[in-house]
């Protein structure tokens, strides 16, 4: 009687493949983001397919704009494989990746604000064309809208905030003391309050 000899599963087989693809399925995000930050590509996509829409909601609450979110997203997204190299793991990552988003949309108000100053120049003309462009923005919610007009210390940390992240996490991502944030959640609310108090006498 014959009896047929086992093989094992050659390297690169379907085997090893959906082991290696449940092996990132139950990574947590550092372990993913040094994966990724040392050239695997697989680990990058289930990392961005993990964080993708977290990063989006904030980055929404930021700008107040699909469209602008949507493109600072896909900045973030484009310049994350080069910025993961400086990823350490003393923080969690999505508190590292919001630090990220934080100051992107803070260079994002300095060149918008360079290229508002910039279209003064162009007289009337350019005025009318963005103040068009603005009316046929895609419209907001109420607090998006107003958020907006919150300095932009007090719009951040509330953004932050109302995605589900706590005062010490949020103060881990602005590098601010736990009770500032707790300070600027107070300031916002005020503002917003009287904001809509304002409209409603209106």
């Amino acid at each position: 009687m014959f009896f047929r000899k086992k093989h094992k599963p050659r390297q690169g087989s379907q085997t090893d493949a959906r082991l290696t693809c449940d092996m990132r399925m139950t990574s947590s995000d550092s372990e993913l983001a040094r994966a990724a930050g040392n050239g695997d590509a697989a680990a990058f996509t289930a990392l961005l397919e993990r964080r993708y829409d977290g990063l989006f909601r904030l980055c929404f609450r930021l700008t107040g704009s699909k469209p602008e979110a949507e493109d600072l997203t896909q900045d973030i997204c484009a310049a994350l494989p080069a910025k993961l190299h400086s990823f350490q793991g003393d923080a969690a990552f999505t508190t590292w990746l919001y630090r990220i988003a934080v100051n992107a949309a803070h260079d994002r108000r300095r060149k918008q604000a360079t290229q508002a100053k910039a279209a003064t120049g162009w007289g009337d003309w350019e005025l009318n064309r963005q103040a068009v462009n603005a009316q046929t923005a895609e419209q907001v919610d109420w607090l998006t809208t107003a958020m907006r007009a919150l300095p932009h210390d007090l719009g951040d940390t509330l953004a932050l905030v109302l995605d589900d992240m706590t005062h010490a996490a949020a103060a881990q991502v602005l590098g601010v003391s736990e009770g500032t944030v707790s300070w600027r959640i107070s300031e916002a609310k005020k503002h917003l309050r009287a904001l809509r108090e304002t409209e409603d006498q209106q």
